[in-house]
């Protein structure tokens, strides 16, 4: 097309709007004006219409049962890791926490000590612990697809 930029864009405009059932009366006229003034605005028309056919007429395909069988015992199994994980996790901190607690509680016991001062080294024992726990189960992780793991430095 060699029209100016401001009537292509109003007859793709209008094509568009066609193609979706969108024109109003007076705008059907507009275009059916355009598409015998223009063959080359005709060809696209017909491309369009061609195109939004053959894709109307389309259905995919269902997948073999045994692809949804294996689909969800992935999703199922996912799942079920994560869960693990989370689990595993929890219980890793509790203990460790309650581990490294016991390991301070007779500075705990201390009566000159504040509350604050107790809450903190709390804080710090459930945080380092929770750290820990972190950066091995990404260890773990990682450990098992790092593409890099054979090549020595």
């Amino acid at each position: 097309m060699t029209d100016e930029a401001g009537p292509i864009s109003r007859s793709r405009e209008l094509l568009l709007q066609a193609l979706d059932g969108e024109l109003a009366p007076g705008e059907q006229v507009e275009l059916e004006r355009l598409l015998l003034d223009n063959p080359e605005l005709r060809e696209e028309w017909d491309r369009f219409s061609r195109l939004k056919e053959v894709t109307g007429n389309m259905k995919l395909r269902n997948p073999p049962q045994e692809m949804w069988d294996g689909y969800w015992n992935s999703v199922y199994g996912r799942f079920e890791r994560g869960i693990a994980w989370i689990l595993v996790s929890i219980g890793a901190i509790v203990l460790g926490s309650w581990g490294a607690w016991s390991g301070v509680q007779d500075l705990m016991a201390d009566a000159d000590l504040p509350t604050f001062v107790k809450w903190s080294i709390l804080a710090l024992i459930v945080g380092l612990v929770m750290l820990l726990v972190s950066v091995l189960r990404y260890r773990i992780f990682v450990s098992r697809t790092d593409p890099y793991k054979e090549i020595e430095r």
